[in-house]
């Protein structure tokens, strides 16, 4: 069963993968910030992105939701997502100058777009919104070098955890229908994976899947694909 981020767009209609090229180079936006405004409560703050965010900036998980984050619920579980600017409804993140005030450790969402996700069985395929981007004539980029982001593989696998973990939850909250117990869950979620501090020293990914491991234990949560819940 295969899942796809929210998509904003049409699509191409095909799936690339990190090798592929894909006409998504738009010559470093050249000071264009469309794709920063009214993106509402789309821009979901994965814990990787909140990591990286809280330790470039120096704030903790608390901080960043008194003015950065919002709460918002996605898919039946409450998540943060960066906050839109209420006089101009642009991102938090964005300079007078129109460009991105931490562009070097944004959200993977928008480290990738106009690309998205396709999640499936057998691992992530990236898929090409065609209305995504407004510049005209981009050019061929090779999907692994646009996304620009190290450890792609390790990166590849957290996504893939995170994701089947969240929509694994989501499935389990909807057959209870307690809405008191989802809510418990959501809160869970939020201590486990955001607010509790990560050792900036150590590799995240080890943390996190050792948080993953015992949170799969205290929800009682499959491990596996949708297909294994």
């Amino acid at each position: 069963m295969e899942q796809r981020e929210q998509n904003p767009g049409a699509t191409d209609g095909k799936f690339y993968s990190l090798n592929d090229m894909v006409k998504a180079g738009c010559g470093d936006c050249e000071g264009c910030s469309a794709c920063c405004r009214g993106m509402g409560s789309s821009i979901i703050v994965n814990p990787l992105d909140s990591f990286l965010i809280t330790e470039n900036l120096g704030k903790t998980f608390e901080e960043l939701l008194a003015g950065y984050y919002e709460l918002g619920v996605e898919n039946g579980l409450i998540l943060p997502h960066l906050k839109m600017r209420e006089k101009d409804d642009t991102c938090i993140f964005l300079t007078q100058e129109g460009r991105c005030s931490i562009h070097g450790f944004r959200p993977g969402i928008c480290r990738i777009f106009p690309l998205g996700r396709s999640y499936g069985k057998d691992g992530i395929q990236y898929i090409f919104l065609t209305n995504g981007c407004r510049k005209k004539n981009r050019t061929k980029v090779k999907v692994q070098k646009w996304i620009d982001t190290p450890d792609i593989r390790e990166n590849e696998r957290f996504l893939m955890n995170w994701h089947f973990f969240c929509t694994n939850l989501q499935k389990k909250t909807e057959q209870g229908r307690d809405a008191e117990s989802a809510k418990a869950a959501s809160m869970y979620v939020l201590k486990k994976f955001y607010m509790e501090s990560y050792e900036g020293q150590n590799d995240f990914y080890s943390q996190f899947q050792e948080r993953l491991n015992q949170a799969q234990k205290d929800l009682g949560i499959s491990s596996g694909n949708l297909e294994e819940i």
